[in-house]
């Protein structure tokens, strides 16, 4: 996609240089969905988006253990290569959080401003304690976006998701789980997987499909503002069902079990980030009710 590169953003945190601390991440339901798909690369590797966004609301109830957040590490001297990663991703929080503070009032709300923090290997959240092998995730208890550079090289090279739109496609995902933050979805269906927990895997997915359309909502825009270049659509389709719970299971174990998917299918995912990028009106992407 265009874009030019122009520094870091004030809500971009640049955590490289943090410890994690030690222990294990703790999170709600973690029984019922992302972590129980099978295989250990599954596991590791792609607990990435799949199983990361259980903190943001993906396969169970939101975490309910306290952490605390790190300040900022040592200065970190990262390659040029890493440094123009960090710069888009500035600009790909700038420029989707001004998107989101135009459509936000749609949804009946204001839009606040998440921070993304860019880690290695582990970092410290205020939902507790992660590695990287839990990939991208969102954290509504700092409102802050956790991501390792390095998980786009695992997007690219196991899963056939290359590309800078890919990457895009990532951060918009993880963005829209901020948006259904402040909107209140996400504090409403945490209540509800509470409450139904049977039904806690598809309140799961429903959340998840919903981030995935709101990503779309993002690349819409794009589109409206000629940002897009060929090819650009095809690598966001393409990271999206690279994440889909069939394709991870079967790559896992070979054995697909629908009771306990918590994102949804490779096409159901592909099939709402398309909804959202043909509408660019957030009103479509109401996934509780389609």
């Amino acid at each position: 996609m265009k874009w030019t590169p122009g520094g870091r953003s004030r809500n971009l945190d640049d955590l490289r240089g943090q410890s994690g601390g030690g222990g294990g991440f703790r999170m709600g339901g973690m029984g019922g969905g992302g972590m129980g798909i099978g295989g250990l690369v599954v596991v590791l590797v792609l607990g990435l988006i799949f199983g990361g966004d259980f903190i943001g609301g993906g396969g169970g109830p939101i975490a309910t253990s306290p952490g605390d957040v790190a300040p900022n590490g040592a200065p970190v001297q990262g390659t040029p290569q890493e440094e123009e990663q960090m710069q888009f991703m500035s600009f790909l929080l700038d420029d989707q959080q001004a998107v989101w503070a135009r459509l936000a009032p749609a949804l009946g709300t204001q839009y606040r401003e998440a921070r993304l923090g860019v880690f290695r290997g582990a970092v410290r959240s205020g939902c507790g304690n992660a590695s990287a092998a839990m990939g991208p995730f969102y954290c509504p208890r700092d409102e802050r976006v956790y991501l390792d550079l390095a998980f786009f090289d695992e997007l690219a090279s196991r899963f056939g998701a290359p590309g800078d739109f890919a990457q895009a496609y990532v951060v918009a995902h993880e963005i829209g789980h901020h948006v259904q933050n402040v909107t209140g979805t996400m504090g409403r269906v945490q209540a509800e997987q509470q409450r139904d927990r049977r039904n806690a895997n598809e309140y799961s997915v429903r959340l998840e499909l919903q981030a995935d359309c709101y990503a779309g909502i993002w690349a819409h825009s794009t589109s409206q503002r000629q940002l897009l270049e060929r090819g650009d659509v095809e690598e966001g389709l393409a990271a999206a069902s690279a994440v889909g719970d069939d394709r991870l299971q079967q790559q896992g174990s070979g054995d697909i079990k629908p009771e306990t998917f918590t994102h949804g299918t490779s096409a159901q995912r592909a099939q709402w980030f398309r909804r959202g990028l043909e509408s660019g009106d957030p009103r479509v992407c109401n996934t509780f009710e389609s």
